[in-house]
C-alpha cells in the first residue's frame, strides 16, 4: 500500500512536470520560435499553446513592438573634407520571427553597424554647409539602405533620426575668423 502511494506521488509529479513543459502562453505583440529536436518547427503567435514535451523547445522569443536603438556618435567626413561627429537613433520592428532568428545572428548589432556605415557614406557625398539642411535626406538614405538589407533578416526599419551633428570647433577651421 505504501509503495502504491509513492508510485502515485511520482506519477503525479511527472504529470505536473510534463504539463509545465508543454503549456506555453505567448504574450500579446510577441512570437516564439519553436524547434523540434533542433530543427525549426513553427512560430507561435500570442495566446495559449501546447508543445510536445521533451521534443519541442522554445528557441527564440521575439517582441513585435517597435524597438529604438541608439546609434553612438561617430566621426564622418564631408565631401569638403570636414570632420563631423554624428549620432542618431534607429527605430525597427521584427516582422518575421523566423527570419530574425535564423537569417542573422544578432540583428541589433547588424542594424547598428549598417546604420553607421550608411550614414558615413551619405555624409561623405555632401558639404559641411548642406549637412544641417539635408537631415531629412540623410535620414531617408539611411532608412533605404538599411531596409533593403534588413528584409532578409525579417526586420522592418521604420525610421532613422539624426540626434546631433557636432561640427568641428573653431580651432579646426582656419578659414573662419575668430
Amino acid at each position: 500500500m505504501e509503495q502504491n502511494l509513492i508510485a502515485l506521488g511520482f506519477i503525479l509529479l511527472l504529470v505536473v512536470v510534463v504539463l509545465i513543459k508543454t503549456a506555453v502562453v505567448v504574450p500579446q505583440r510577441s512570437e516564439f520560435v519553436v524547434e523540434r529536436l533542433g530543427k525549426y518547427r513553427t512560430t507561435l503567435s500570442a495566446g495559449f499553446h501546447i508543445l510536445v514535451p521533451f521534443f519541442d523547445k522554445i528557441a527564440y522569443k521575439r517582441s513585435l513592438k517597435e524597438e529604438p536603438i541608439d546609434i553612438s556618435a561617430q566621426t564622418c567626413i564631408t565631401a569638403d573634407n570636414v570632420t563631423l561627429e554624428v549620432d542618431g537613433i534607429l527605430y525597427l520592428q521584427v516582422v518575421n520571427s523566423k527570419k530574425s532568428a535564423y537569417g542573422i545572428d544578432n540583428y541589433h548589432f547588424a542594424a547598428t553597424q549598417l546604420a553607421q556605415t550608411s550614414l558615413r557614406s551619405a555624409i561623405g557625398k555632401i558639404t559641411l554647409d548642406n549637412t544641417f539642411e539635408a537631415r531629412e535626406t540623410l535620414n531617408g538614405q539611411v532608412v533605404m539602405a538599411l531596409d533593403e538589407a534588413a528584409e532578409n533578416w525579417g526586420i522592418k526599419v521604420l525610421r532613422y533620426e539624426i540626434k546631433d551633428i557636432q561640427p568641428p570647433g573653431p580651432f579646426l577651421m582656419p578659414w573662419k575668423s575668430r
